[in-house]
């Protein structure tokens, strides 16, 4: 990242008369995306931890004259997510300021440091699912977020992708929805976990509309509904994520509660402050703000590393 001071010389064009417009520092900005990946929760501390703990099994059989049979709770996996500073600025010479003829102009550096700032937390959101699938990063349970293995409590292993990565289709769709809904506890108790929204990178955008979004079933000749939508198998629908690394890896996320599925920790809101130098007169200006992203419960995404 170039360091250093923003004088007269950085852009001496701006120290004359006739510039109509400057161009390059912004330009028109996504919508909020990392909203759509993960539930925002507040935080107080340096870091949080959300804690697993497994329930209790089947009811067993009480032969006649014999005693209940008891059950205990264990601790699983913890995850810790800490909280991190991220931080931007800038400084500008009196001078510059004081012979920039465009002031108001340049008071848009203001706009692009938040420009900044925005896609850097656009950035990190996205990480969390473009490293879904790699070993080097792992939750609380020491495996990626997205795995074929696992670990529980009472033993055995569970995954939230399919055993073979397949492209986003119709019947992929189909295959991923009933894996969800096949979904266990620790204790290998069903539980309702309904599939939310399907989230795509720009390359599969057309594609999941016209999975979707088509009347009867897409790319054949069938005269079959497109049983997806008449069900609503996803009721709040496909969110494009511009800042997903592969152009095929596609994800489902599903009903959670906030502080326990996909997780956006916020410990300071985005400031932006400024100042000037006492000896130099340079006036500085800088944004800063405290968060972090990660999971609780991996059963909160369906993940396919598609090919």
């Amino acid at each position: 990242m170039a360091g250093g001071v923003i004088t007269t010389g950085a852009h001496p064009k701006l120290l004359w008369p006739g510039i109509r417009a400057i161009w390059g520092r912004t330009y028109d900005q996504y919508d909020t995306e990392h909203t759509d990946l993960f539930d925002q929760v507040s935080s107080d501390k340096n870091y949080e931890e959300y804690l697993e703990v497994g329930g209790f099994g089947l009811a067993q059989i009480k032969p006649q004259g014999q005693g209940v049979a008891y059950d205990t709770e264990a601790q699983g996996q913890t995850m810790r997510l800490t909280n991190v500073t991220l931080a931007l600025g800038y400084i500008v010479t009196w001078e510059e300021l004081n012979d920039n003829l465009y002031e108001v102009v340049s008071k848009r550096r203001a706009i692009a440091n938040a420009t900044s700032m925005r896609q850097t937390k656009e950035f990190i959101g996205a990480n969390i699912y473009n490293r879904a699938f790699n070993a080097t990063y792992v939750g609380g349970d020491n495996v990626p977020l997205c795995s074929l293995v696992h670990p529980q409590i009472y033993g055995g292993t569970l995954a939230n992708k399919p055993t073979v990565d397949v492209d986003l289709s119709e019947q992929a769709l189909e295959d991923a929805i009933i894996g969800i809904m096949g979904l266990t506890d620790a204790r290998g108790l069903l539980i309702k976990l309904m599939p939310r929204s399907l989230h795509v990178p720009r390359q599969e955008w057309f594609n999941a509309n016209r999975i979707l979004r088509s009347v009867q079933q897409s790319g054949t000749a069938n005269n079959d509904l497109n049983i997806l939508r008449v069900t609503n198998a996803l009721p709040e629908g496909i969110k494009v994520n511009h800042y997903f690394s592969s152009a095929h890896a596609w994800f489902i996320r599903t009903r959670f509660a906030a502080e326990q599925g996909m997780i956006y920790q916020e410990r300071t809101k985005v400031q932006f402050d400024q100042d000037n130098d006492f000896d130099t007169k340079n006036a500085k200006a800088a944004s800063f703000e405290r968060y972090v992203f990660g999971w609780g419960d991996w059963r909160s995404v369906w993940g396919v590393n598609g090919p």
